[in-house]
């Protein structure tokens, strides 16, 4: 290969990653709202794609989703690159779909085309864009800290029934704070294996068992990083005043959160009055 046909080649740019329970640097009224606020938010929405999961409410819950994004201020930089392999399969389902027919159908001349399978299929893509829209915005707004919090606070009435719900919230917020530094431990020893010198082996055997000693390499060393992580994490939990100060934080909605709580049981109530009216 020349020089002149090494520069003529772009170089190709690295996609960008997914970002989860990172919150968007800056403060705006999403990032304001209570964290409880926004879980019952998306329990309500779910509930209701799952009863309703018509064009209707798909088109509304969206355009919340995206009026909620515009307030807050997120970037466009903030969404993950779609690779390309993932848009290979949607035209592969969306094929396959398609050659499923059904109502409505189109006459072409003599011949029909039913694109009933096809519209279902864009109609559950539709759906799983709004629901991770929807919890990407959560992750967005929100502090993995104040989550333990509104856990505790919106689970108090299970107390009567004895369920540890400070021991769920407990838990729910270590596993939150636990999974960025894993993720950030789990891609520098990527890095670091793509870095080693290796042997290319000649047999497919020898292969096979080269494969096979780096996944065990890696999974001991996934254990120990994360037992090391789990021991830091424990000694700070223990300085800070226990595990029990982690949901043990002040945590109330206000003003602010009953009209977005408002706002939202509204377009929950129009979807469903418009699919009962024109859903059939």
């Amino acid at each position: 290969m020349t020089a002149s046909t090494m520069t003529r080649r772009p170089a190709r740019r690295p996609g960008r990653p997914v970002v989860l329970l990172r919150p968007v640097p800056g403060g705006s009224a999403v990032h304001d709202l209570w964290a409880g606020t926004k879980l019952i938010v998306v329990f309500g929405i779910s509930v209701l794609l799952t009863f309703y999961p018509g064009w209707v409410s798909i088109g509304l819950v969206a355009a919340l989703v995206l009026a909620a994004a515009r307030i807050a201020h997120i970037p466009w930089g903030a969404l993950p690159s779609v690779p390309r392999w993932l848009w290979i399969l949607l035209a592969f389902g969306a094929i396959t779909a398609a050659l499923a027919g059904g109502d409505p159908v189109i006459h072409l001349g003599a011949s029909g085309i039913g694109l009933g399978g096809l519209l279902y299929f864009l109609r559950i893509t539709a759906l799983s864009i709004v629901l991770l829209g929807l919890g990407a915005m959560v992750s967005w707004t929100t502090n993995v800290a104040e989550i333990a919090p509104a856990v505790a606070t919106l689970g108090r009435p299970l107390r009567w029934l004895r369920i540890p719900v400070d021991e769920w919230a407990v838990v729910l917020a270590l596993a939150l704070r636990a999974f960025p530094m894993l993720v950030d431990e789990f891609q520098v020893l990527y890095a670091a294996r793509r870095l080693r010198p290796r042997q290319i082996p000649r047999t497919r055997r020898a292969r096979r068992r080269r494969w096979a000693l780096e996944l065990i390499d890696l999974f001991a060393t996934a254990i120990t990083v994360t037992l090391r992580r789990a021991d830091e994490m424990g000694d700070a939990i223990t300085v800070r005043g226990g595990a029990g100060q982690i949901s043990a934080a002040p945590s109330r909605p206000k003003l602010a959160d009953w009209l977005a709580l408002s706002i939202s049981l509204a377009v929950c109530v129009a979807a469903i009055a418009v699919e009962l009216m024109f859903g059939g």
